[in-house]
């Protein structure tokens, strides 16, 4: 079964970038454009990972990552940052709001996914940080590493 990830987003461009890079690797994908509607989401919802905005319309993502942290019923749910921009002292910023990591926008389609990949396996719990994207397993039977 493929993962199941809530995007909350309020930039409907960098939505459909997001999504339709994700769905091309298989993922399933459901979208808020605010906070209001991704806490909903996440709840009725429940998915495998969220990928949050910094920046939404009235309730930065900061704060949307504490809530969600917060709530008993959705805090082992790991919650990534998707941000255009990181200042030096953000990281901490983002970690201290409650966010297992982030990850820069989606234009570079095998890093972004790479990025997603890991912070789906080490789940909420996992090492804080943004993944850094490795070359992929070659997998039609001639990858050296095997």
């Amino acid at each position: 079964m493929p993962a199941r990830i809530l995007l909350i987003e309020d930039d409907p461009a960098s939505m459909e970038l997001m999504a339709y890079q994700l769905r091309a690797f298989g993922f399933d994908t459901f979208y808020a454009h605010d906070e209001t509607e991704g806490l909903e989401l996440a709840g009725l919802e429940r998915p495998d990972l969220i990928i949050c905005d910094v920046h939404l319309p009235h309730l930065e993502g900061y704060a949307l990552a504490k809530r969600l942290g917060m709530d008993p019923a959705l805090r082992d749910i790991p919650v990534v940052a998707m941000t255009a921009f990181l200042a030096p002292d953000d990281a901490e910023r983002l970690k201290a709001a409650g966010f297992d990591g982030y990850v820069c926008q989606a234009t570079d389609p095998p890093s972004f996914i790479a990025s997603i990949q890991h912070f789906l396996a080490s789940g909420k719990h996992g090492k804080y940080g943004k993944h850094r994207h490795q070359q992929p397993r070659n997998t039609d039977g001639n990858d050296p590493d095997r």
